[in-house]
């Protein structure tokens, strides 16, 4: 792949956008102020996971050295720009696996390295080193504070295929899905003691394969659910406070091409604790779309157009698994395990280094927050690589620096910024995409504000509380094609400024054109009196 061409522009973060005070006593009446109204109900609907926010590792082979380029083998351990950049992105979940898990045998991948066989990467190219393995990547969720989630080889997901390749037999069972799990739990497990692990690396999330309804030749959806009960039985045996994820996303049924969720849930509800799907084949619909290849460059503003549209299908397709769910009374999670937009070129389309694909990015997360009553687990990238614009973090080869995509620093700020328990937006102007939620005192908003050219002022309130003080912490690119690069890594660094209060008094506050920003407010109950 040769180098992507970028914009010529070098762009500055926009000083555009800020505080004002409105006089009156507004403020004590959440009803007034007509269509500029921004206004918040604190009361609490649902505790937000501790997993939300995640980020999906999976070895890429020859298709984007998403693993490889990440370890330094002069070092013998992850790169430190690396690990810098994802610490700062944060992500609360951190998953391995993906289609990788089909035909990846755990056993390759721990005791000595010299030992440790190369393997053939089926589905992405080339062959994969197994330096990194589990060790190696439960020290890495460590060091940067996430939760990790494994993808068990769940027999291949039902493809034969990989269990007569030359190499050998590529696909697992439950037994050694059950393994795995011992290997990682157990306080006293003898084998991981004598790789130099005494203590536990404890992993509580385990999903099973890895879209398991995609394509022909796998599980039929009477197999997969069979498959899902020996697995769950077998490695809750080894350790019956793991969380298993099963998989309910589309595919063939005996009516017809449709959900998995609601009879898997049916009648492997008990065995499951949260269903996987995937928010993939975002793609554009429109027969004129600007979305192909360099042709946004010539209307910004219709691809930003068409970014909020192809958003709007993420809320259609959360909708749909909701209701799959709740027609069986089910309280099981969902976890999106993977999601990203998929536009030509293949995973390597440049606006996504560009701001204009805040639009979607911005809009996806708070969809995702808004849900998060069922949601407890949201993609809105792939990981990391060296090669694909769809990650969250792009790592320079072969040395260098590590920087973030635009959707990894909108990640960054609605991380940093979100609130315990998600809360309500009663009214907000119509171009306000928000998102809400609570901590105590502490209320939080997520804004997209869709507009192209405009900005967007609001009175802000939050209703049966009197706002003390706050801060807003704005991405706000003057150029709609502001881009990040190794030479610009920092584009979109979010600028913090203070949002004052005097009582009695409304606040208000400037959205730019196209920003998006994190609004936490410090609030107190009102004086009846």
């Amino acid at each position: 792949m040769g180098a992507m061409r970028q914009p010529t522009r070098r762009v500055l973060l926009a000083a555009a956008g800020g505080m004002s005070v409105a006089g009156g006593n507004a403020a004590a009446q959440p009803g007034a102020g007509g269509g500029n109204e921004l206004v918040v109900n604190p009361r609490p609907l649902f505790d937000i996971s501790r997993n939300l926010y995640m980020q999906f590792m999976e070895p890429l082979g020859a298709t984007d050295s998403s693993v490889e380029a990440a370890w330094d083998y002069r070092i013998n351990d992850w790169r430190e720009d690396f690990v810098a950049a994802t610490a700062g992105l944060g992500p609360q979940t951190m998953r391995w696996g993906g289609l990788f898990s089909r035909y990846y045998r755990w056993r390759e991948g721990i005791g000595p390295v010299e030992r440790r066989p190369h393997m053939r990467n089926y589905v992405w190219g080339g062959h994969e080193s197994n330096r990194v393995g589990t060790h190696e990547f439960l020290a890495f969720c460590r060091r940067v504070g996430a939760d990790p989630l494994v993808c068990v080889n769940f027999q291949s997901d039902g493809f034969i295929t990989y269990r007569n390749k030359p190499e050998g037999d590529r696909s697992a069972g439950p037994s050694e899905a059950a393994d795995w799990v011992s290997y990682c739990n157990d306080a006293d497990h003898q084998e991981r003691a004598a790789n130099g692990a005494r203590a536990a690396m404890p992993v509580k999330l385990w999903q099973l394969g890895n879209e398991t309804s995609y394509g022909k030749g796998g599980f039929t959806l009477e197999e997969a659910i069979r498959a899902t009960v020996s697995f769950s039985e077998a490695m809750k045996r080894r350790d019956a406070s793991i969380q298993v994820i099963g998989w309910g996303d589309r595919g063939e049924t005996p009516e017809g091409r449709n959900l998995w969720a609601g009879e898997l849930v049916k009648r492997a509800g008990e065995h499951i604790d949260m269903v996987a799907m995937h928010m993939m084949g975002q793609s554009p619909t429109r027969p004129d779309t600007v979305l192909k290849g360099y042709e946004y460059q010539k209307d910004p503003a219709r691809a930003w157009e068409e970014l909020l549209e192809l958003a709007a299908r993420v809320d259609m397709r959360l909708k749909e698994m909701m209701h799959a769910l709740s027609g069986q009374d089910s309280r099981h999670g969902l976890a999106v395990t993977e999601g990203h937009l998929s536009l030509q070129p293949h995973n390597a389309n440049p606006i996504l280094t560009e701001w204009l694909s805040a639009a979607y990015h911005a809009r996806s997360l708070n969809t995702y927050l808004r849900h998060g009553a069922r949601v407890r687990i949201c993609t809105g990238a792939d990981f990391a690589g060296n090669r694909w614009t769809v990650n969250a973090v792009m790592i320079q080869t072969p040395g260098g620096s590590s920087h973030l995509l635009p959707a990894g620093s909108i990640m960054k700020l609605y991380r940093a910024t979100c609130g315990r328990q998600g809360a309500a937006v009663e009214r907000a102007p119509a171009a306000l995409d928000v998102a809400a939620s609570v901590d105590g005192d502490k209320t939080v908003l997520h804004v997209l504000n869709t507009d192209y050219r405009s900005a967007v002022k609001a009175v802000l309130r939050v209703a049966g509380r009197r706002i003390v003080s706050g801060v807003v912490r704005e991405i706000a690119p003057s150029e709609p094609r502001a881009y990040v690069d190794t030479q610009h890594p920092k584009t979109f660094e979010p600028v913090e400024k203070p949002l004052a209060a005097q009582a009695g008094e409304a606040v208000e506050w400037s959205f730019p054109a196209r920003s998006v920003s994190a609004v936490i407010l410090t609030t107190e109950k009102e004086d009846k009196a």
